[in-house]
């Protein structure tokens, strides 16, 4: 049971009024607000894809805790798409950011590569399936380790306080929520006979494929920006802002890399699940998802 000893999950349905938020949302923190919006670029496509895959997997799993909690993380996700989401036109594309050059390529990876017959429909890929969706299942459990990981640093960090708390309301909100799931994903990979070894071969695919897609969402979006410049080098850039406070440090990001490949790992060890709850409990977008709910 991965989510032993805390409520069912549950979609909060939050809403999110970008209108007065600035583009460098971080205080004359251009390079810090660039790389945590590539999160609007990435995770309407990531989260969406997340969810048609799960909804696949729901019908193989035969313990019903863990068949709960994974209804619930596909709600989590859901929501967490369309939040992002909303962040593309009424914000970025707002502030002259055209996120098009960096979602077509999301797009394809998704719908191209990572769909149900990447290599077409035939007789074998179609014997292929229950293989092919238990190895998605393993690849999604790598990038909700980091999710968990940035989540927990998000809510707990005070290096952002002075942020805008729009943006800043939506990221803790999204991080509690990555955390408060963090089993699921693992749990999943384990009950439909995922390996050890597929585990760590998928985290060694993710961790230089998610650098990738930070690091060329940023571009993207410092290069439309007319009071920026791209430099290259992102991960002596990340550096420099972990040591400020404004990132989680690369060593803390590493090591957690390396936690991952303890042969008895498990995601429970990961994060403050009571932070991410007591976040989750005061989130200004939450309580009015919450009074909505109530009143409807």
């Amino acid at each position: 049971m991965s989510q032993a000893n805390q409520p069912p999950l549950q979609q909060r349905k939050v809403r999110f009024d970008f209108a007065d938020t600035p583009l460098h949302w971080v205080p004359n923190e251009p390079e810090a607000s660039h790389i945590m919006n590539g999160l609007h670029l990435l995770l309407p496509a990531g989260e969406f894809w997340f969810c048609k895959v799960y909804n696949k997997a729901l019908p193989l799993v035969s313990e019903p805790s863990l068949r709960e909690d994974v209804r619930g993380f596909v709600l989590q996700e859901a929501q967490h798409a369309r939040a992002h989401g909303s962040a593309l036109t009424p914000y970025l594309i707002r502030h002259g950011i055209d996120p098009k050059p960096f979602t077509r390529k999301v797009d394809w990876l998704f719908d191209k590569v990572l769909c149900d017959y990447p290599l077409g429909e035939n007789a074998l890929t179609r014997r292929l399936q229950t293989w092919w969706l238990r190895q998605r299942v393993g690849l999604i459990a790598a990038v909700e380790h980091f999710t968990c990981v940035l989540g927990d640093w998000v809510v707990n960090s005070r290096g952002l306080d002075h942020a805008d708390p729009v943006m800043l309301d939506l990221l803790r909100w999204h991080g509690a929520e990555e955390v408060e799931h963090r089993c699921v994903a693992h749990d999943l990979h384990v009950h439909l006979g995922g390996s050890l070894a597929m585990r760590w071969l998928f985290m060694l695919i993710a961790t230089p494929a998610l650098l990738y897609l930070f690091s060329d969402a940023m571009k993207v979006m410092m290069r439309q920006d007319p009071t920026t410049r791209y430099r290259p080098g992102f991960l002596r850039m990340w550096h420099d802002l972990g040591k400020r406070g404004l990132l989680p440090t690369t060593a803390s990001v590493g090591r957690s890399v390396l936690r991952y490949f303890n042969p008895r790992y498990h995601p429970r060890i990961e994060g403050d699940l009571q932070a991410a709850l007591n976040y989750l409990a005061s989130s200004p977008a939450a309580l009015r998802a919450e009074a909505e709910k109530a009143a409807a």
